[in-house]
């Protein structure tokens, strides 16, 4: 069963499978070779076209293209996700992010402002505010591989191809370039200098 709140508002394609409990919001758009899960729930104004969506998902305003999302994942507002990406069991992809030919494991939280290209990622990761997997060179394409429980702080840049391992700790604003080893600290930023008094030449 389908509960639509507004049929009218809304584009269903002709090849869409839906599982039990299905609530779909107005304004969405689903096209292509696509199947809904049971009890998931598709908010307001989302795109989602070839992609299948897993068990009591929770979409919202957001774009979704020829990907897997898989179970009790919730996504939005104003997210992307990209052609070749898999969103592992629990999930949560918040507003503002971009997921990009990666595939991500369990339970991993990129809750806002963030572009995940060409990444592998483990189970319960926290890629923080800001973080950027800086994918492209000018010539090639590259991954990034992250292990389990890896903290990523807000700000950082994490430049492909490099691999992070388990239970790592990436420090706010830093740039990543070489491999991290498991249990590792990781700092690279430029000590904040407080200089008295010089504000006013600004001014």
């Amino acid at each position: 069963m389908v509960k639509f709140l507004n049929k009218d508002s809304c584009y269903i394609g002709k090849n869409i499978k839906f599982g039990k409990n299905v609530v779909i919001y107005e304004n969405n758009h689903i096209d292509g070779d696509c199947e809904i899960g049971d009890n998931a729930t598709l908010l307001p104004n989302n795109f989602i076209i070839d992609s299948n969506i897993g068990k009591n998902c929770q979409i919202f305003s957001s774009v979704i293209e020829k990907s897997q999302i898989k179970n009790d994942v919730t996504i939005g507002p104003f997210a992307r996700v990209r052609p070749g990406s898999v969103i592992g069991d629990g999930c949560k992809i918040g507003n503002f992010v971009e997921i990009k030919n990666s595939v991500l494991g369990q339970r991993n939280k990129i809750s806002h402002l963030a572009y995940v290209g060409d990444c592998d990622i483990g189970d319960d990761c926290n890629i923080g505010c800001g973080v950027i997997f800086a994918n492209y060179n000018g010539k090639s394409k590259n991954r990034c591989n992250l292990g389990n429980h890896v903290f990523v702080g807000s700000n950082c840049n994490i430049i492909a191809p490099v691999k992070i391992d388990s239970d790592s700790f990436i420090c706010a604003g830093t740039t990543v370039t070489d491999n991290v080893n498991a249990g590792d600290f990781v700092i690279g930023r430029a000590r904040q200098e407080n200089k008295s008094g010089k504000a006013k030449k600004y001014w």
